[in-house]
């Protein structure tokens, strides 16, 4: 895995781009992120198993933030450049609320003016290297900023949530940014692609991770995450990990 780093105008809406190989047939399970992620798939096949069924992604897309964990299997010999946004940096870029892209994996013609991506495939298979790639991109979406900025009041409110580590009550939180529940909703679950409490949710999950890779036992990280009934705890890591926390944190670390 190779990572970059996107240029001025478009950091504040980029964290990296990751090109990512896979020499032989991969099967992995990805975990809940807190942003969408662009996949340009640039060899290989990749697939995702949903619902019992195997479904073969198109050569790019739209993932949206899901809030169970998938499994992915990777052809041997595929190439995927990722460009990984940061919370809420998507929003500028797709004419759609991203609420409307949770646990889907969009096809980018399929989106709304984004039309054929025939002519984008062709050109970057003609590059000749990951960075002429990625400068190919970076043009591709500066077409589509035209001066929009991100929406600060919820990027403020991500911030909040991180800094509480996914423990805060909704309510508080719009107070907090003085505006109503019912307006601060509408306008996170748009530009962040979840509502704030299931968004918090994640943040609480990946610190509960972080937490058991460092060696706590379980049953002070249920207490840390607010947890005061064990089973509650084992549902909601099951339910964000696909596994219970004792199967998790004995297996190798692919996540």
């Amino acid at each position: 895995m190779h990572t970059y780093f996107p240029t001025p105008e478009l950091s504040p809406f980029i964290k990296s781009y990751k090109v990512i190989k896979t020499p032989a047939e991969v099967v992995n399970h990805v975990l809940p992120e807190t942003s969408p992620v662009m996949v340009f798939r640039l060899s290989g096949q990749v697939s995702i198993n949903l619902n019992g069924g195997t479904n073969v992604l198109e050569p790019i897309v739209v993932s949206g933030l899901r809030k169970s964990g998938r499994t992915m299997a990777y052809q041997s010999g595929t190439t995927n450049l990722l460009v990984i946004f940061r919370e809420g940096g998507i929003a500028p870029f797709v004419r759609e609320p991203l609420h409307e892209l949770s646990d889907t994996n969009v096809p980018m013609n399929a989106l709304d003016g984004f039309g054929d991506t025939r002519l984008l495939e062709e050109q970057l298979a003609e590059q000749a290297s990951h960075v002429a790639r990625i400068a190919l991109i970076e043009r591709f979406l500066l077409s589509r900023l035209s001066g929009k900025t991100p929406d600060y009041m919820v990027l403020a409110a991500i911030q909040k949530i991180r800094n509480a580590g996914g423990q805060l009550r909704i309510r508080e939180l719009a107070a907090s940014l003085h505006v109503s529940q019912d307006v601060f909703e509408k306008r996170f679950r748009r530009v962040a692609g979840l509502s704030a409490k299931q968004f918090s949710y994640i943040i609480k999950m990946k610190s509960v991770v972080e937490q058991g890779r460092t060696g706590q036992t379980l049953a002070q990280i249920a207490l840390d995450a607010g947890y005061f009934d064990q089973p509650h705890f084992n549902k909601d890591f099951k339910l964000f990990t696909g596994l219970t926390p004792t199967e998790f944190f004995k297996s190798p670390v692919l996540w």
